[in-house]
């Protein structure tokens, strides 16, 4: 049974200069925000808070190089500023500027699939469909 609107491989991938590198299986998304408290004087509780940086780490489960990246001798361990591209029914998620922060393989010798990659954004936007 196909259920419509269900994300695919084929709708979560990297990007590098626009051009689709790897597909996804799967993936766990998680932003934090930084937020400082303000005191004032006499005060026992923050009177505010003041909002500091947005911190976007992706988990991908299942990491397969498209074979035009693997004709073109790609190197995931080279990459540095790709996007994460998200499709959804009703829009896209992109997140860009990023860089891995681990790489965890298994499998065959040669084999361009990666079983976990944890990448940092440095950007998330969603775009309406």
């Amino acid at each position: 049974m196909n259920v419509v609107g269900f994300p695919t491989s084929s709708d979560i991938y990297l990007e590098v200069e626009g051009v689709k590198v790897a597909v996804v299986q799967s993936y766990t998304a998680k932003s934090t925000r930084e937020s400082v408290p303000v005191q004032a004087f006499g005060e026992t509780e923050p009177v505010a808070t003041i909002g500091g940086a947005d911190t976007h780490t992706v988990e991908l489960s299942r990491l397969y190089a498209t074979d035009s990246a693997v004709a073109d001798g790609i190197n995931f361990y080279d990459l540095d500023d790709f996007s994460l591209v998200i499709v959804k029914p009703d829009r896209k998620i992109i997140y860009s500027g990023c860089r891995w922060a681990s790489i965890q393989e298994n499998g065959e010798l040669g084999a361009m699939v990666l079983e976990k990659v944890s990448l940092i954004a440095a950007k998330r936007v969603e775009v309406q469909s």
